[in-house]
């Protein structure tokens, strides 16, 4: 790669390495591009084993619904799969499959007779709680040497970068 010197918005000197198509790129994009891909590949490799310690029937993409019925409650299905960007009949298959390992329940929406809300039992809220807790436990183990301020600063961060994706 070449680089290009060119200023930024703030007066600063910025250097931009050319790749192969000759198009400019920021080395900071770089490096956040690496940084997220290492990131990616390496939470898509824990998800299983993550699911795995709720239950070992558990399919590694089912453990963000047993998050998201913990920090929302309960919720109907349509309301699932939106938020997951997946289709009705996805969802579906891995609510049953939840409801299966007895880890969620179904009952009844009182505002629509037609619907469900979908719910963690309490042996799911145990077992999902127990497997946070412990991974929470290796990140403060994984960060002991930071200093609180810089994990703060990280949470904020990889915060604002999700608010943004969600526009």
């Amino acid at each position: 790669m070449a680089a290009d010197v060119h200023e930024g918005g703030n007066g600063e000197r910025q250097i931009a390495e050319i790749d192969a198509s000759g198009s400019g790129v920021d080395h900071e994009f770089l490096a956040l591009e690496r940084e997220l891909t290492v990131l990616l590949r390496r939470a898509r490799a824990s998800s299983g084993e993550i699911a795995r310690e709720v239950h070992p029937d558990l399919e590694p993409a089912a453990y963000g619904l047993l998050v998201r019925l913990e920090e929302h409650g309960r919720q109907r299905a349509t309301e699932l799969a939106a938020y997951f960007g997946v289709g009705k009949a996805t969802m579906s298959r891995q609510l049953r499959a939840l409801e299966d390992l007895g880890l969620v329940a179904r009952e009844p929406d009182p505002a629509d007779g037609r619907a469900y809300l979908i719910q963690l039992t309490d042996e799911g809220r145990t077992r999902f709680r127990a497997v946070r807790d412990a991974r929470r436990a290796r990140y403060v183990r994984q960060l002991a040497d930071w200093d609180r301020g810089e994990v703060a600063e990280l949470a904020r961060l990889l915060h604002h970068l999700n608010a943004r994706a969600e526009q």
